[in-house]
């Protein structure tokens, strides 16, 4: 099975690498490819997935609770690491802190569940996307623009973050599919199939743009810093959200693997664009590189226990 399934998403990465390294498609087009799978691609696949479901199948507190607070307790370890340990400034400690507790859930994730359990992929990637943008992503641009701008009022800094949130294509595709499931409302056969053929774009061109995306990237810059981020988010976000869904109620097998897998996977892309943006250079890349190498070898090993 582990072969079946991290072969073809191996091969997919390869084949957007050697893309963009020999310039058969240039880096602007990668960027292309990702805001069309994070605008389009995905949010089609989780508004045709999620409305057609019931409401009892998509909300699972038990799983929502535990893979929160798991994400939770790891930004605030990370959090007090790096701004007391290794006396980082505030905002490098708040991206740093993101990259330790955010996984790369809309890219790989996607690709990754979608190969093992079809369309219920829908339901964890949803709740996780949830909880990864609308906590780790909003208080990591918190911090982030409060250690920057440490005289601008608070009610500018969340409202600009507020407004980052409801733009923001995944969430919303996510709340008009559960406003579709609550209010029982059945998409047009023809939009729905529309959907649907969008949606399966999501998993290859996800994964082609994580194997284009990695090219310029490289080592050269790990540290002590960097590693210990990739060592908390490769191994202590995983077992931590393994423990607490092992004891949460009405979490099933499948939500334990599912939840542990997602927890797994490497930092998102977006941590090396933010860690560029707020003045981490190569350190962000190299601990973003590291963990998507160290990542795809627990996820290998993973999948090979689990399926």
């Amino acid at each position: 099975m582990v072969l079946s399934v991290i072969l073809p998403i191996c091969l997919l990465l390869l084949l957007g690498f050697i893309c963009v390294k020999f310039e058969f498609i240039l880096a602007e087009h990668i960027k292309g490819l990702s805001q069309f799978v994070f605008k389009i691609s995905l949010p089609a696949f989780l508004l045709q997935a999620l409305s057609s479901k019931r409401f009892d199948e998509i909300w699972h507190p038990g799983y929502f609770i535990a893979y929160g607070g798991g994400s939770l307790l790891v930004f605030a370890f990370a959090f007090v690491l790096y701004r007391q340990y290794f006396q980082c400034r505030l905002t490098e400690s708040g991206v740093l802190s993101m990259g330790a507790s955010m996984s790369n859930t809309g890219f790989i994730g996607t690709a990754i569940l979608m190969m093992l359990i079809g369309q219920h992929a829908a339901i964890y990637l949803s709740l996780t996307l949830i909880i990864e943008n609308l906590l780790i992503m909003t208080l990591t641009l918190i911090i982030a623009e409060a250690g920057i701008h440490q005289h601008r009022a608070k009610s500018q800094l969340l409202k600009q973050t507020l407004y980052n949130v409801i733009n923001n294509p995944v969430i919303l595709s996510i709340v008009f599919g559960m406003l579709c499931v609550i209010l029982k409302i059945q998409l047009p056969s023809s939009i729905a199939q529309a959907l649907e053929m969008l949606g399966k774009t999501a998993s290859p061109i996800a994964l082609f743009v994580i194997g284009g995306s990695l090219v310029g990237m490289s080592l050269k810059a790990v540290d002590l810093q960097s590693m210990t981020l990739v060592l908390i988010k490769i191994v202590l976000m995983p077992l931590t959200i393994f423990a607490l869904l092992s004891f949460s109620p009405n979490v099933s097998q499948e939500m334990l693997y599912a939840g542990t897998l997602l927890a797994a996977l490497p930092m998102p892309i977006a941590f090396g664009i933010l860690g560029q943006n707020y003045g981490l250079g190569d350190k962000a890349l190299s601990a973003l590189m590291l963990s998507t190498i160290l990542g795809f070898m627990l996820l290998s090993g993973l999948i090979a226990i689990w399926w």
